[in-house]
């Protein structure tokens, strides 16, 4: 092989780093080497760090080119990568910002391959998408014991907290795939709810609740938690809710029916938008900055401009939004707003 290699080398330096790659990790698939051993390799092989991530076994190695392991840390849509074969977001990688190499190709095909095997050998193999599973997890009817069987049928870790994710789209549009939300998942009338681990924030463009962080056991409360977020999510103002961040408005969200929500103030807050161009635009902004000159920075307006529209406001509101009681009594209108408009949720 050495001779054959060196030859290689004379001849084409690209095709001796392939070859020598090749042997490289077909030694350590015939010594049984380990997961690290194999991202080591792809690190020292391309001169650059190297990644693995299967979000379905919840492995996450990163090595740098000396040898050590490094943090983890997301991976990078243009650094070179292959996807592992037989499951939902696996992949190895290479931080190389330039694009791949005709040796990368190789060090990371070969990566994955043995990546595979020893994920399969050591792991098992992923577990398939068990939406029934999940919905018996997020339910509070269902005993103790049923949802320790359900947890272990899609192979739901029990020591790491976890948090439940309410996504819901709006009514032109989809709730996008991504292995993160769609792992463990289940569609739940117009919602999708998806359980992730407690630190992860997933990145849609969906408005979504996230509820609280707890353990395996106790999800129907962050699934609770969600839903009371989501119904406080609008296509006027937050699309993403945090049920930590609701305080006494998490009583409001529970115990107002989308029937009971719609009030005169939000009968006067639809009567606004219908006579004034972007009126619902700027009661949000009113609500959401402590001044009127950052209401209007937000508005893309003068404060002068934004100032002459709040005496028409106020005659149709029946209130002045400008005020503090006023934007008191504003919030909890956008607040029953969107809960009236976002309707019956599970």
């Amino acid at each position: 092989m050495e001779e054959l290699l060196q030859r290689l080398a004379s001849l084409d330096p690209a095709a001796e780093g392939a070859v020598r790659a090749i042997a490289y990790f077909d030694k350590l698939v015939e010594g049984r080497a380990g997961l690290e051993a194999f991202v080591r390799a792809a690190a020292i092989l391309a001169g650059c760090p190297a990644g693995l991530h299967d979000p379905d076994r919840h492995v996450l190695v990163r090595m740098h080119p000396d040898g050590h392991r490094l943090e983890a840390g997301s991976f990078h849509g243009e650094w070179p990568m292959v996807e592992l074969a037989g499951g939902e977001g696996g992949r190895v990688w290479l931080e190389r910002d330039a694009g791949p190499s005709p040796t990368d190709v190789i060090i990371l095909e070969r990566l994955a391959v043995g990546v595979r095997l020893v994920l399969d050998r050591t792991r098992g193999r992923g577990p398939a998408r068990d939406p029934a599973s999940v919905e018996a997890l997020l339910s509070a009817d269902i005993s103790a014991n049923v949802r320790r069987q359900a947890a272990r049928r899609i192979a739901l870790p029990a020591d790491p907290q976890v948090k439940v994710v309410a996504m819901l789209a709006e009514p032109d549009s989809a709730v996008p795939e991504s292995a993160d939300l769609s792992r463990w998942s289940a569609q739940l009338g117009r919602v999708l709810a998806a359980i992730v681990p407690a630190d992860l924030e997933p990145e849609t463009s969906v408005r979504i609740g996230l509820g609280p962080a707890v353990e395996s056991a106790d999800l129907p409360r962050s699934w609770h938690g969600a839903l009371q977020a989501l119904r406080l999510t609008g296509i006027d103002g937050p699309r993403r809710v945090r049920f930590e961040d609701l305080g006494g408005m998490g009583i409001i969200a529970e115990r107002i029916s989308p029937a009971d929500a719609l009030v005169d103030d939000v009968l006067a807050i639809r009567a606004a938008q219908d006579q004034i161009p972007a009126a619902l635009a700027t009661l949000t902004a009113l609500v959401e900055h402590d001044s009127l000159r950052a209401a209007a920075a937000a508005l893309y307006l003068h404060h002068s401009t934004l100032q002459a529209r709040i005496p028409r406001l106020a005659t149709i509101l029946g209130y002045r939004p400008d005020t503090a009681f006023g934007r008191n009594r504003l919030h909890i209108a956008l607040v029953l707003n969107r809960i009236n408009l976002n309707g019956p949720l599970p």
